[in-house]
């Protein structure tokens, strides 16, 4: 009886596998279909995208669409293609990315374990900052970048995304260093470390799960934003921005297949990141979910 229950167990099993599988795949392509039709337009003549089936592999293989995209397109005054925007989302990400987690680690570091009277309103405030929408900070960060005279530049950019996403990794910072021993912090001021030395030789080592969830979110956000581009970025735009312009254009033949190519040179870098570093996201998240 035993030996046909397990048998039993075991197909049952299998077929529930199966069908957990197919139903994945089905949405798998699901969601692939919109970058399949976008790779294979880019791919095409505009000529073979007006004639009709979008679905069809391409007759003729080219590679102007991306050419163009990158190098000639037509977006502001002269035709720069999304080069100058890539290279300014780029100059914008990089540094807001890593500022904004350092401070989220050292905020993290000193509300679980330098704790101070307060510093349950202060991280209070802080969590509220995440829920505050766009929208509403875009009037008071004007006046302070014009006041700082970084209104319309990288750096203006730069200081009004670390602002914004404090918040975002203060949260994941503190919650993972909860569930880290104090007792080593402890034991490594009476060994005489100070504030700094315990946090470069003592938590950052072991910070690498959530320092990688900080990462892709700040990436990702700072990436795809558009609001806070369009508004402060003047002459240095970033790459949605640049985006959003050529394939809006009202002038001139709708080209298509350049708009596809410019679509996935946008998107290129955060599917880089989710790629490489993506596996660990999730890992991250739950390492500081248990206490604190």
């Amino acid at each position: 009886m035993s030996a046909v229950t397990q048998d039993t167990a075991v197909s049952t099993g299998r077929v529930t596998r199966a069908f957990v599988y197919l139903v994945l795949i089905l949405f798998a392509l699901f969601y692939l279909l919109p970058l399949y039709v976008m790779g294979v337009n880019s791919l095409k003549p505009l000529a073979e995208i007006t004639g009709g089936n979008m679905m069809a592999l391409p007759s003729q293989w080219t590679l102007d669409p991306w050419r163009s995209a990158w190098s000639t397109a037509q977006i502001g005054v002269e035709p720069t293609g999304l080069k100058p925007y890539f290279i300014n989302s780029i100059l914008m990400v990089v540094p807001a990315v890593a500022i904004s987690t350092i401070i989220g680690a050292l905020n993290g570091y000193v509300l679980t374990k330098w704790r101070f009277r307060g510093d349950t309103w202060v991280f209070g405030l802080m969590l509220f900052s995440c829920f505050i929408p766009f929208q509403i900070v875009l009037i008071p960060m004007a006046v302070v970048l014009g006041k700082l005279g970084l209104a319309g530049t990288v750096p203006g950019l730069i200081l009004v995304h670390v602002v914004y996403g404090i918040g975002f990794t203060t949260l994941y910072f503190r919650n993972y260093y909860a569930s880290f021993p104090t007792e080593l912090v402890r034991a490594a001021m009476i060994d005489g470390a100070g504030f700094f030395r315990i946090f470069w030789r003592i938590l950052l080592p072991v910070s690498g799960p959530i320092a990688v969830v900080s990462v892709i979110w700040q990436f990702t956000n700072i990436w795809n934003d558009f609001l806070f581009g369009v508004s402060f970025g003047g002459t240095s735009q970033p790459m949605t921005v640049a985006l959003n312009n050529l394939v809006q254009s009202s002038t001139g033949v709708k080209e298509y297949n350049v708009h596809f190519a410019g679509a996935i040179l946008a998107a290129l870098p955060t599917l880089f990141v989710y790629i490489v570093a993506g596996r660990y996201f999730v890992r991250g998240l739950m390492a500081g979910s248990v206490k604190g």
